[in-house]
């Protein structure tokens, strides 16, 4: 496996951010806004320094793109995308339905991708190139088999990230959809991997959002693309369909319609 000791790495990043957020979680918690108007707190911060300490010392010749603190070894082939707490806002609302992403990028696309909910105990890990490519908590895990949009159960954060024209078009797709349930951030693409969603549909995603949950994804089985169908790299726009089953996805780009 030529990706083994990047998945050992990747495995002691999830550790050490997990340690941090495991001592903060349910704390009183100074919350601030960043530039973007999205909440930050000390947690992010030091889950992400405990992160990047790894990698310098033990990857000094790789990229680090990260929430918190940016880009570091601009112009490396290959580089680690981080995003300490994906969900702050739940975090600071003490649900367990937040995640610290990990991915590595090489040529442009993530081959690595881990999902960590420290809380809970669930870690899933997806790498592409091999099969079983995702795994939860050490066991291999697939998406289901859905015959239809009809038949889907469909989940996002939040209509309300979406443009006003992003909010008509998932409107379109969750008026087809059998059910839809909202919140769940990256967590959704972790059930989504291991067969208990469908399809997760959202907009205005930054790399740092999106780049772990592909390789998870992919690796179990399903698609994950924008929302024309192109396969997600560096530089694509953050609007992301990830399905179970191809079907499904084929559906909702018909019903896109962009």
């Amino acid at each position: 496996m030529r990706l083994a000791p990047d998945i050992a790495i990747a495995n002691r990043l999830a550790d050490a951010a997990g340690e941090v957020l495991r001592r903060h979680f349910r704390q009183r918690l100074e919350v601030e806004a960043k530039a973007d108007c999205s909440p930050v707190t000390v947690a992010d911060r030091e889950a992400e320094a405990a992160m990047r300490a790894i990698l310098e010392a033990d990857r000094p010749q790789d990229g680090i793109v990260g929430e918190e603190y940016g880009v570091s070894g601009a112009g490396a082939k290959r580089f680690w995308v981080l995003d300490p707490i994906d969900g702050t806002r739940a975090f600071i609302a003490g649900r367990a339905t937040f995640g610290t992403l990990i991915a590595l990028v090489e040529q442009g696309l993530p081959v690595i991708g881990v999902i960590d909910q420290p809380i809970a105990g669930e870690r899933w890990v997806g790498q592409l190139g091999e099969w079983p490519g995702t795994r939860l908590n050490g066991v291999p895990v697939r998406v289901r088999d859905c015959p239809g949009l009809a038949r889907a159960h469909l989940a996002t954060t939040h209509p309300a990230a979406f443009s006003a024209a992003g909010h008509a078009a998932f409107h379109r797709v969750a008026r087809a959809a059998r059910d839809t349930l909202l919140g769940g951030d990256c967590h959704n693409y972790g059930l989504l991997a291991a067969g208990h969603l469908d399809l997760v549909i959202e907009e205005g995603l930054k790399l740092h959002d999106w780049a772990a949950l592909v390789p998870v994804v992919l690796g179990a089985g399903g698609v994950m693309t924008d929302w024309r169908g192109e396969p997600l790299r560096v530089g694509s726009s953050g609007a992301v369909i990830a399905a179970g089953d191809r079907r499904v996805h084929a559906e909702v780009l018909a019903t896109l319609a962009l």
